[in-house]
């Protein structure tokens, strides 16, 4: 299972929110592209980056810090946040982006996701963001009456990279994942499958690499230093049933 490292953007800033609330927020550095050099460092193969500001109007707004991070490091990154049209995703992609994740507009316009998806087989991440099982939408601000695994299963006759499942009660407070919701996505969908949203501990960590998920994205508590993350993956180290998400485009299907 892939540990993948977490930025969230906010003002151009690596921040953390608990439980996606704009008004809770934790600051922790004002160098993001630093930040992914250091997880860079410590072995991560793939950074995780949220434009928060994004995810919240609608459209892209840390472009710039997001750029830095893509010339800084060599791993790939994949990122979400304000992504709502061609335009944008196509964009991002050709900047280097090696997947674009969508939630928002993947909810409210399927056939147009679909679409996208055929366009760039192997290169689009699904998001499904859910509070009580329901997908949110704008940055978690708006909750719709979605069911997430329902709308997960609409998509997984495509060439998706993935599908990540985070569970927005636990987001931020580390006091565990969402193992059934999250086993019940990781079993019932072809998709790669990546966890995130409660992590606080390497026992976490081990009860996540036991599902067939591709990986795991791991925020706050990395920047809280409950464990680094050579901790995180030598704990996870040969441990999961699930192939990675496509890193290679030429190996869609």
């Amino acid at each position: 299972m892939r540990i993948i490292p977490a930025i969230d953007l906010r003002g151009g800033r690596c921040v953390r929110l608990r439980q996606g609330d704009y008004d809770r927020e934790t600051v922790y550095a004002d160098d993001p592209a630093a930040v992914a050099l250091e997880w860079q460092r410590q072995g991560a193969e793939l950074v995780h980056l949220v434009d928060l500001d994004g995810a919240k109007l609608g459209r892209p707004v840390n472009l710039e810090v997001v750029r830095e991070v893509l010339a800084r490091v060599d791993v790939p990154c994949q990122l979400g946040g304000g992504i709502r049209d061609q335009e944008t995703l196509e964009a991002w992609l050709a900047a280097g982006v090696r997947h674009v994740v969508i939630g928002t507009r993947a909810v409210r316009d399927p056939a147009w996701f679909r679409e996208m998806v055929d366009l760039h087989p192997g290169r689009l991440i699904l998001g499904l963001d859910a509070r009580d099982g329901k997908v949110a939408t704008d940055g978690w601000l708006d909750d719709s009456s979605v069911d997430a695994l329902e709308l997960a299963k609409v998509f997984d006759d495509l060439p998706l990279a993935g599908v990540i499942f985070t569970d927005i009660h636990r987001d931020g407070m580390m006091e565990g994942p969402n193992l059934d919701a999250t086993a019940a996505l990781a079993r019932g969908l072809k998709a790669p499958v990546i966890a995130s949203g409660g992590v606080g501990t390497l026992a976490d960590l081990a009860q996540l690499a036991a599902l067939p998920l591709a990986g795991c994205v791991v925020g706050k508590a990395l920047y809280e230093g409950r464990f680094t993350l050579v901790e995180a993956l030598r704990a996870v180290a040969g441990r999961g049933g699930a192939t990675p998400p496509l890193s290679d485009p030429s190996t869609s299907p």
